[in-house]
């Protein structure tokens, strides 16, 4: 296909990328290491971490996992965390042992965990104590073999010396120490590893890096599997878009990380890359303390800030932050929902950096889209970045014209092998070679993609999928419920917020009760919002519940206040 978009790429990025620059993700690790050795890799809370300290630590983790975990290359291990220091010294020491893994939500509800680890098969979790009583609940159902605890302000001394400290001062009110029995201290196996041999696995392209976790049109989350090869890909792909950009920055640069690493977005354009270009991350671990947030951004003078629209608009509304010095700001990062016009202008005024916003999935690696960092804000999601095509295509894959309106397809070496174990679902969401993202847009002339709408019932909250079958089958057990649909209803903080509309088998239902009925069975992002109870729900002529019909409802104004027609409208708290 033609690839109009090269003619509007920024000066100096290239076509396409050389994949076999780096054979794995440890290779991009250890060459980081390398050239930077001296550099602060991330920083927390005030403590810092070098490039030779994650070196030394993440291959201690990796040869504990080798030789006293009972694990195999191969293997997976879920991390459950926030964004802490601990968090790379695990992931890069399971990737150095050759193992798989599964980044958790530490928010994820008991349900939802056991779903994650019995699908995904892990052997080892290292988690947070402040969420280990989740895990406590489904340990005996899941396959773990080793379960690490660390905690938020914890300190690591070994033998050696003081090899890193993590968090010395404590973090607000710490959570008390949770006991798993067998369960043993993340800084245990890291001392125990430091005096250990590291043996060099072979890893190559086709590895398996990730398992990934989506939400599903059958609403059962579900993983992508993301290779060494899908993931070396996007940091190089990402690379080549962003190195324009660097041309006149000094070699230390500070990266702000506030959206959390088991996220796709945060990992890649955060985490991956910037290690692969030598910066410092540093890693906000609660960013909805926006006045913390703005005081920790106030000791740092940053080069890069990703985020979501909710997060840029709400730093834009927090004291203080406008008095930022932002004179080192040279890229601000957009993803994970549609960054809104009014938001992306004040984000200018204010900083004098545009809001660039970029577009791309769990199944993408995930970038796939950017727009040049030059570029007024245009409402598209960007041209496709090096070594990929998007194309527009019917729903018999024929490629659409110019400005055509069909669903958006990629095909890169980015693009995910497929779902974990679900050959069924993979084939739903493939042409060919070709990844049908399930977004409806089109192109124009010139190659900028814009997103018109979405093919699935999905809710965007704060740059979180959530599904609407999932929410359905959780309300749907109550016994005071007859018939229910999950909607997204737009809300000015988070985007999106879940809204159910509800035929009660009990007359005396409240939207108080499902609200708490979800609660402890979804985790918070994904407990509706908003209740209205219906008479009955618009339906097909083969009994399919008729979402869009809800949809424009609420869009119309059923859902600020108005009675819906047959029942009364019930906000939930």
């Amino acid at each position: 296909m033609e690839r109009t978009w090269l003619r509007h790429y920024p000066a100096g990025v290239p076509a396409d990328v050389d994949l076999n620059e780096y054979a794995s993700l440890r290779d991009v690790l250890e060459d980081a290491c390398r050239r930077y050795a001296a550099r602060t890799a991330y920083s927390n809370f005030g403590t810092t971490m070098s490039y030779a300290q994650l070196d030394e630590l993440s291959r201690a983790f990796a040869a504990w996992l080798q030789k006293h975990s009972g694990l195999a290359a191969g293997d997976r291990i879920a991390l459950m965390m926030p964004n802490l220091l601990q968090y790379p010294v695990a992931l890069f020491g399971a990737l150095r042992a050759g193992m798989v893994v599964v980044n958790t939500n530490p928010l994820y509800t008991a349900r939802e965990l056991e779903h994650q680890l019995r699908d995904s098969g892990a052997k080892a979790i290292v988690i947070v104590e402040n969420f280990a009583h989740v895990l406590a609940e489904v340990l005996p159902r899941t396959e773990l073999k080793q379960v690490l605890i660390t905690s938020i302000g914890e300190l690591l001394s070994f033998p050696r010396g003081a090899i890193v400290n993590f968090v010395v001062r404590r973090v607000r009110k710490q959570v008390p120490a949770y006991r798993i029995p067998g369960s043993i201290r993340f800084k245990h196996a890291l001392a125990v590893g430091l005096g250990a041999k590291l043996e060099t696995v072979p890893l190559a392209h086709d590895d398996i890096a990730f398992l990934q976790y989506t939400g599903g049109t059958t609403g059962v989350s579900k993983a992508a599997v993301l290779t060494h090869r899908n993931m070396v890909a996007n940091v190089l792909q990402a690379r080549a878009w962003i190195g324009p950009a660097l041309a006149d920055a000094a070699d230390s640069r500070v990266v702000v990380t506030a959206l959390p690493l088991y996220h796709i977005f945060s990992l890649t354009a955060n985490c991956l890359l910037w290690i692969n270009l030598g910066a410092t991350n540093l890693l906000i671990t609660n960013p909805r303390d926006f006045a913390g947030f703005v005081k920790e951004l106030r000791r740092h003078r940053f080069f890069f800030i990703s985020g979501v629209n909710t997060l840029f608009n709400a730093l834009l509304h927090t004291p203080g932050f406008a008095e930022l010095d932002f004179s080192g700001l040279k890229i601000s990062l957009g993803g994970g929902m549609a960054v809104q016009a009014v938001v992306a202008a004040r984000w200018k005024e204010v900083t004098g950096n545009n809001l660039t916003q970029a577009w791309g999935l769990t199944e993408t690696s995930p970038a796939a889209c950017i727009n040049p960092f030059d570029e007024p804000f245009n409402g598209s999601i960007g041209l496709p970045i090096p070594s990929t095509d998007v194309s527009i295509r019917d729903e018999d894959g024929r490629e659409l014209p110019v400005n055509g309106i069909g669903e958006i397809c990629v095909f890169g070496p980015q693009v995910m092998r497929g779902y974990w174990n679900r050959p069924d679902e993979t084939e739903k969401v493939m042409f060919g070679d070709w990844l049908r993202t399930g977004d409806v847009g089109r192109m124009d002339e010139r190659g900028f993609v814009y997103i018109e709408d979405r093919k699935k019932d999905m809710i965007l909250v704060s740059g979180f999928n959530v599904y609407a079958n999932e929410v359905e089958g959780v309300v749907a057990e109550h016994p005071g419920v007859l018939e229910v649909a999950a909607v997204a209803q737009a809300d000015e903080h988070s985007g999106e917020v879940v809204a159910i509309f509800v035929v009660r088998k009990d007359p005396a239902l409240t939207a108080e009760e499902l609200v708490k009925h979800c609660h402890g069975r979804l985790a918070g992002y994904k407990v509706p919002k908003h209740v209205y109870f219906r008479r009955e729900l618009p339906k097909t002529n083969v009994g399919k519940i008729l979402r869009r019909a809800l949809r424009d409802e609420l869009r119309d104004g059923v859902g600020t206040g108005a009675v819906p027609p047959g029942g009364a409208a019930q906000p939930g708290t």
